[in-house]
């Protein structure tokens, strides 16, 4: 069986259902009862005869027991308390726990440094290795993991390690993080690694879900928010609205390409990965607000710009005003401007306009394309290597090797370029 429910029909459907594989991160706010979804996911388990291990940093063994009501084969629960020693400072009362339930039938185990993260990891390993296999894993806080360890560079590291290992078990992992207790790089860093990472969060009142990425799935449904309701211990999510499709992660590619950047170009001008920009580029990942601002950024897009839907050209696929080029720009800088025709994968076209009497001590692309410059209006000198020429209305140049090292605009009027990529 290579996909397993998550004991939520209407998420099932949402989510094309929980992939062997699937390390599933929840990202949650106060209030919006992540406890019902992990409930139900070891109900699911239970049904399908499977063990969990349920790692504990933010709760006491004795109430996951409370909250978990686990009446059938108790057995196949354990429960790794990294609480007792860790947030609950082996306090009294909780250490008690192990005093009166000598004889229970859950097995608890007390990691008695959860601290020491090469003694957690070692400790989850051995569990591991015991238990058969397809066991269900519960880690209910990264932020608890943080809190105990000092910093999110030492719960990222375990992360890391941990995800792809729990990958190559075959099994499926839920994984809670407090998203407000959390910078943005870090849950950033996380949704680059893992599969699933599904937000909850309040709203006026109303609790929303979303998807944040889907690894391996083609449905956009689940991207937008979806409102659930709790009912006796039961979650109801109700269908999204019908919205005009919108393609984020598209929009950001066409803009990347009419500025002839690569993927590696964008990702190292905003400091994270070639993949990471392929993730949202192709929707399989929604960016965080300060991932898309920094994104907008690097672009040289105001991020309102970049949101717009493109506008069709008075009816028509196959017309290119000038007007609507002039709305186009993509940059500005001291002495020309750069706008936009067309672009796409193949071919793009921009108007290049140098100002009068500039002079430009670099080429004003970065494509990695083939160059045919063609001179639309007024006069411009052009130095390629060690060879100066000038150029009037009606000449071209064409660029596969070298690229100019200066334009020079000595006139009293604008110089307009029509610059077509290929």
């Amino acid at each position: 069986m290579s996909k397993i429910s998550s004991g939520i029909k209407n998420l099932d459907n949402l989510i094309d259902l929980a992939h062997i594989g699937d390390n599933v991160v929840w990202e949650t706010e106060a209030g919006t009862s992540e406890d019902i979804f992990i409930q139900k996911f070891i109900d699911q388990s239970l049904l399908e005869d499977k063990d969990i291990i349920y790692v504990s940093f933010n709760r006491s063994p004795q109430s996951i027991l409370l909250h978990a009501k686990i009446k059938e084969h108790p057995e196949k629960l354990t429960i790794l308390d990294c609480f007792t020693s860790g947030k609950g400072k082996s306090d009294r009362a909780f250490l008690k726990f192990y005093e009166n339930n000598k004889q229970s039938a859950p097995h608890v185990i007390k990691v008695n440094r959860p601290g020491d993260i090469s003694f957690f990891s070692e400790t989850v390993n051995s569990i591991q290795d015991k238990l058969p296999e397809g066991a269900r894993y519960i880690f209910d806080s990264l932020t608890g993991m943080q809190d105990l360890w000092g910093d999110e560079n030492s719960t990222y590291k375990f992360f890391t390690y941990m995800c792809p290992r729990l990958y190559d078990l075959g099994t499926v992992a839920y994984w809670i993080l407090e998203k407000d207790a959390h910078s943005q790089p870090f849950k950033a860093n996380l949704r680059h690694i893992t599969q699933v990472v599904i937000e909850l969060y309040k709203k006026k009142d109303k609790l929303f879900l979303k998807a944040l990425k889907l690894d391996g799935r083609t449905n956009r449904e689940a991207f937008k928010p979806h409102s659930y309701e709790i009912e006796d211990n039961n979650i109801f999510i109700v269908p999204a609205k019908k919205e005009p499709a919108f393609n984020i992660g598209g929009q950001i590619k066409n803009a990347r390409i009419r500025l002839g950047m690569s993927q590696k170009d964008l990702a190292d001008k905003i400091g994270l990965t070639s993949s990471f920009i392929s993730q949202i580029e192709n929707n399989q990942i929604s960016p965080s607000l300060n991932s898309f601002l920094q994104i907008a950024e690097a672009l040289g897009i105001s991020p309102t710009d970049l949101l717009q839907k493109e506008k069709k050209r008075d009816g028509v696929d196959w017309l290119f005003k000038k007007d609507h080029t002039l709305q186009s720009l993509l940059k500005k800088e001291d002495g020309y401007s750069l706008f936009n025709i067309v672009s796409n994968d193949k071919t793009s076209a921009y108007l290049t306009v140098i100002n009068a009497g500039a002079e430009l001590d670099s080429h004003f692309l970065n494509s990695k394309k083939n160059e045919l410059i063609h001179v639309l209006k007024g006069t411009v000198s052009v130095k390629i290597e060690n060879s100066e020429k000038m150029l009037s209305p009606g000449d071209s140049i064409y660029l596969k090797h070298s690229l100019p090292s200066v334009w020079k605009n000595a006139s009293d009027e604008e110089t307009e370029l029509l610059v077509i990529c290929i």
